[in-house]
Formats: structure tokens, C-alpha cells, sequence
């Protein structure tokens, strides 16, 4: 029997906001309508704007500025604004240690992000991919505007600096989630759509709405930093223990202390939720959906034009997507020259964020096998004697790991531990 344990939070994405209007206003309220005669929920209003309330917005358009032009053109359905578009979000992991935070991880001064996340959801909503940017990568931080009129300097920094330069320059959340979509924008070449911050106490309360995940242990695991501590085998993970997961660096059996270690491991516990969620119907069940989403939006900050409607049609619009086109991958990178304590992206970089602009699969498509041909067989010799058949005794396939999760990019249903 798998035991039982806890979880961690995710970040957010962020498309240009602009302040509502009233033509934003009546399509908030079309998505509304659809949102009633496609769930066929007779409290869809009343949940949907119970999921509006539980979600802190801020508008960030005037600080991000124009965004890069995308490749894809389309035109976009006046009721929806994502349908028949790829939809881009950045999810931030935020590590604040305040109020709730504090209590769970212990109370720090400022507001950090230590985890990343480019998810790019295709325009016919058959694939989704998901891209960690380790928190050390050596990038070009642009000029940003704070939402107090300040204006930082433009700079070559650790990546989470752009996040920390916002939140200390302009004390708010606007500016260090602008700062981090324009560091994004400029880097990748990538319209960020969409940003969402997620914080230790909704990430836990998202991985209990679910009732736990399942995931491999392959080996002990204690972390007395982030309080992990569980044993080898298939455990069943509650939001503190998927939390502690998540958060790893150090200790007993959590790797070699790098972001890219626990970048895998985030990246195998998001695999595990999308399991879990599909292997549940959660998309496809309209109240398991809003239940889910209420617990995932508890703690959440987006760009004001992230809607709880849209946020609901998109995941509904996801219903039919298998796991095999969920795919979970890292920047390609390198040692930094200048510090080998600190990773750049190399040249697969620049070809992985262009093919996401143009809503390609990010990793280029995949090569058919050639279909194979049949053996060619040598008619008997008249009066040889024929050997017997051998016998085959079966061979029963050994389970190996098939993707390195953080080093290698891997689908929803690969295999990334084993345990007996």
C-alpha cells in the first residue's frame, strides 16, 4: 500500500492586461453564459464568481509594454478571447514567508520566486508543454518600470533577479511580475499571455483537493531545510509532503543540491498531479473541475485579464488531451562560462522558444520510424533435416527509468522512477 504524505506551489503566467473595459466586461459575461450551457451547472455563475473572488488581480499592461509579435496568426473569437489561439502562461512560484507562508516554511523578509515555469498550450488544445527556467541562469534583464514610477537598470543577472529587482524597486506584486514577463519576453522571443503566482499554502491546498498524489520514492529522501522526509517505495503525497518535495535541495537521497535536481523533481511531481487529475476525469467531471480549481485558486495572483471563466473554459477545452502530449522539459544549458556555479542556455535554446512561438511542438516534430519490412526467408534445401525450434523461455521486462526528468524532456506517461 502506497503511503500517504504532502505538496508545492506553482507559479503563474501573464499575457499584457489591460484595465477592464466595458466590451471586457461583456465578454466576461459571454464566457459566463457558456460557461452555464456547456457544464449545465445550475450554480455555474455563482461558482465562477466565487472562483473570481478567491483570486487577487493586478493589472500589469502599462509596466510589460508591447509584447513580441507572435508567429501564429488567427482570428480570435470576439466570446472567447484564447479560442483558436495558443494560449502562453508563466507560472511563478512565489516564496513568500508571510501570514500563512510563514507558518509553513518559516517567516523571511521580501518576496522571492524560485520557480518558473513558460506553459505553452496549443491553439487546437491537443498539446501542452511545460518549460523550466532554472532560477540561475545567466540572462539579460531589461529596463523595467515600477508601478511607483522607478525605473530599474538594464543588466546581465541570475534569472529570479528580474522577480526580487521588481518586488524591491517597486514593493508590489505588478512590478516584479512585469519585470519577470518582460525578462521572459526578451529572452525567448515568446508572448507571455498570461502570468499566474502561486504561494506554499494554495499549492498545498490544490494537491489535497485531488486527495493526494501518487508518486515513485526510489530512494529515502530527508530534507531538514524543507522538512522532507519520506521513505523509498510509492507514496501518496498530501500537500505538505508534495510541498516539501518540491522545495528539496539538500539532505539524504534529494540529489546533488543543484536547482536542476529539484527542478526534476517538481517536474515529476507536476507529471504526477496531470496523472492523477486525468486518471480522476477532473477536466471532463464540471463539479470535480470547479472543486479542483476553487482549492487551486485560493492563493492565487494573476494578470487582470485572467478571468475564472476563461481560466474554466480552457481547462474544460483540455478534456480530450492524453499524457503522452503533456511534455515536461528544461531550457537547454550549459555551465556558465563566467561561473560554474551558474547555467546559460545554449544555441537548442533559441530553436525550442522559436518553435514555441510559432505553435510548434517545442522539441520539433517527432520522425516517423520507418515501417518495417518483412524478413526474407531462404526455401529448404530438398532432403536437409531441419533443427528443431528452440524453445524461447519468456523474459519478464524489467521496469527501468526511461527520461531523467529535469536533464531530459519527458511526456506525462514516461516512466521517471522506478520503484520495485
Amino acid at each position: 500500500m502506497p503511503t500517504r504524505h504532502a505538496a508545492v506551489p506553482r507559479p503563474r503566467a501573464a499575457r499584457h492586461s489591460r484595465r477592464v473595459r466595458p466590451h471586457h466586461a461583456l465578454r466576461n459575461v459571454a464566457l459566463v453564459t457558456t460557461a452555464i450551457l456547456a457544464f449545465g451547472v445550475t450554480g455555474a455563475a455563482a461558482t465562477v464568481q466565487k472562483l473570481q473572488g478567491n483570486i487577487d488581480r493586478v493589472d500589469v499592461s502599462d509596466l510589460v509594454g508591447a509584447a513580441p509579435k507572435p508567429s501564429v496568426t488567427t482570428t480570435p473569437d470576439p466570446d472567447d478571447p484564447n479560442a483558436g489561439m495558443p494560449v502562453n502562461i508563466l507560472v511563478l512560484g512565489s516564496d513568500q514567508r508571510d501570514g500563512v507562508n510563514a507558518e509553513i516554511a518559516g517567516a523571511v523578509a521580501g518576496m522571492r520566486s524560485d520557480t518558473a515555469i513558460v506553459v505553452h498550450i496549443s491553439a487546437d488544445r491537443q498539446r501542452v508543454e511545460l518549460v523550466s527556467i532554472p532560477r540561475d541562469s545567466l540572462v539579460d534583464i531589461p529596463s523595467c518600470q515600477m508601478s511607483n514610477g522607478k525605473t530599474s537598470r538594464a543588466k546581465t543577472a541570475m534569472f529570479n533577479e528580474a522577480f526580487a529587482t521588481g518586488w524591491d524597486m517597486g514593493g508590489d506584486m505588478a512590478s516584479a511580475a512585469a519585470c519577470t514577463i518582460r525578462t521572459v519576453q526578451e529572452n525567448t522571443g515568446v508572448p507571455i499571455d498570461h502570468f499566474v503566482v502561486v504561494d506554499f499554502s494554495g499549492f498545498q491546498s490544490m494537491i489535497d483537493a485531488i486527495g493526494g498524489v501518487p508518486i515513485c520514492i526510489p530512494n529515502d529522501m530527508k530534507d531538514s531545510y524543507s522538512g522532507l522526509d519520506l521513505k523509498a517505495g510509492n507514496q501518496v503525497l498530501n500537500g505538505p509532503a508534495a510541498l516539501a518535495f518540491a522545495r528539496a535541495r539538500h539532505g539524504k537521497g534529494v540529489g546533488d543540491g543543484s536547482d536542476i535536481n529539484r527542478i526534476g523533481n517538481q517536474q515529476r511531481l507536476a507529471a504526477a498531479i496531470v496523472q492523477t487529475v486525468l486518471s480522476k476525469n477532473v477536466l471532463t467531471d464540471v463539479p470535480q473541475l470547479v472543486g479542483f480549481l476553487n482549492a487551486a485558486t485560493s492563493s492565487l495572483t494573476t494578470d487582470s485579464e485572467f478571468s475564472s471563466s476563461a481560466m474554466v473554459g480552457l481547462a474544460y477545452n483540455m478534456r480530450s488531451i492524453s499524457s503522452g502530449n503533456i511534455t515536461f522539459m528544461t531550457v537547454p544549458w550549459a555551465p556558465a562560462k563566467s561561473d560554474p556555479n551558474r547555467v546559460e542556455w545554449t544555441s537548442a535554446a533559441a530553436t525550442m522558444w522559436g518553435n514555441i512561438a510559432a505553435d510548434l511542438p517545442a522539441l520539433g516534430t517527432p520522425e516517423v520510424p520507418a515501417t518495417p519490412t518483412a524478413p526474407t526467408t531462404t526455401a529448404p534445401t530438398a532432403g536437409a533435416t531441419q533443427a528443431p525450434p528452440v524453445a524461447e523461455t519468456p523474459v519478464t521486462p524489467t521496469p527501468t527509468e526511461t527520461k531523467k526528468a529535469g536533464r531530459e524532456a519527458f511526456t506525462a506517461g514516461d516512466t521517471t522512477a522506478v520503484c520495485g
